[in-house]
């Protein structure tokens, strides 16, 4: 959703109405992720995926009907493996779509909504999807205010409750309410899209892998900094446009910076009068990932030097050193896939082998929610 946002800006701003489709649950090996979208705008005009190619073509055609008729439309596509190629759903699994028309007079809060994305604020978005409600009614839901409605006061009230939370999140999902917001009843399906700020990546060390990494943390979504103390290295034309370059002492900088648990460290600076003190500081603080530079000769020793600093064994438990996965990378660039492949190794649950080593579903759960968040 993120990446179409901008056109889906032009054309509400022009008054353009607009056909929308979501991924609001999908099972087994589909494709995509909750929250994936396909817009369908003038001219027959298509943006976004919902199942990467798969079933576009019907989709299409229910966005467009959509907007014909003003009425939401709730559509599931699955098929078992055996038949998936001959149907469409290649990959086996199922998604169930969410298509609604998008008019500033229908959807008062879009606007607001999409401003708020574009500039990195945190808001939910909560849509009907089934049930006793007005369906693809929607509710914008910020930490200090709400636009819209679902159509009943104490549905408003208990979603914007549960909307705020996920947004801390940074979770979507389906969830499912009485028709006046009873927690304890089903009737009503509501599907939270949460567009929390974009995860922090801290890169340390402003060598030739840092701007790689950098470079490949920004492509994943990140929102990248570098910090070195040394300003010869650490100047902002050696790294890509948008990645924030600081000069200070890494500890310090560290310090001073919030984190969370989808925060990640990386690094590089492989010096003891850097790492040593800035790993101390990492390890006793919320980060999804950290991750250090060196040979094993530097880890063991790094190690003594922490474990000399008071930090437990569980606390160095968290560390991932050497760096990366075992890709026998040599580049900067073939380190930087190596890191990022880590990275997302945690975040999903994945194991790292190779996907002919294994078995089973290819997808970390039904819900494709991560079991880490990062």
């Amino acid at each position: 959703m993120r990446e179409i946002l901008p056109v889906l800006r032009e054309w509400y701003a022009a008054g353009v109405p607009f056909g929308l489709a979501t991924v609001v649950a999908r099972s087994r090996s589909a494709p995509r992720d909750p929250g994936a979208a396909l817009a369908v705008g003038p001219d027959d005009e298509v943006v976004g995926s919902v199942s990467g190619g798969c079933v576009e073509g019907a989709v299409f055609e229910l966005a467009r009907e959509v907007v014909e008729t003003g009425e939401a439309r709730l559509a599931t596509f699955g098929y078992s493996d055996e038949d998936a190629f001959a149907v469409g759903l290649t990959c086996g699994g199922e998604i169930t779509l969410l298509v609604r028309p998008v008019t500033p007079a229908r959807d008062t809060a879009f606007g607001a909504v999409a401003e708020s994305v574009a500039a990195g604020d945190p808001v939910t978005v909560a849509t009907v999807t089934d049930g006793p409600a007005p369906r693809g009614a929607t509710l914008g839901v910020w930490p200090d205010r709400v636009a819209g409605t679902l159509g009943a006061e104490g549905l408003d009230a208990a979603v914007t409750a549960d909307a705020r939370g996920e947004l801390a999140l940074g979770v979507t999902e389906l969830r499912h309410y009485g028709p006046h917001g009873q927690r304890r009843e089903d009737a009503v399906s509501v599907f939270l899209h949460s567009f929390a700020p974009p995860p922090r990546m801290l890169v340390f060390g402003a060598i030739d892998y840092a701007a790689a990494v950098a470079r490949i943390g920004d492509f994943l979504g990140y929102r990248v900094t570098v910090c070195d103390a040394r300003p010869v290295f650490a100047t902002p034309k050696r790294f890509p446009p948008g990645v924030e370059v600081v000069v200070e002492w890494p500890h310090r900088y560290l310090r001073a910076t919030g984190t969370d648990a989808r925060t990640v460290v990386c690094v590089l600076t492989h010096d003891p009068k850097f790492d040593v003190p800035l790993l101390a500081e990492a390890l006793r603080r919320p980060a999804a990932y950290i991750g250090a530079m060196g040979s094993r000769r530097t880890h063991d020793e790094r190690t003594r030097r922490l474990l000399a600093d008071g930090l437990t064994p569980a606390e160095l438990g968290r560390l991932r050193s050497p760096v990366g996965l075992d890709l026998g990378a040599r580049t900067p660039e073939e380190v930087a896939v190596s890191v990022a492949a880590e990275i997302v190794a945690l975040r999903w649950g994945g194991s790292g082998a190779p996907l002919t080593a294994t078995a089973g579903a290819i997808h970390p759960g039904p819900d494709g929610r991560a079991k880490s968040e990062v």
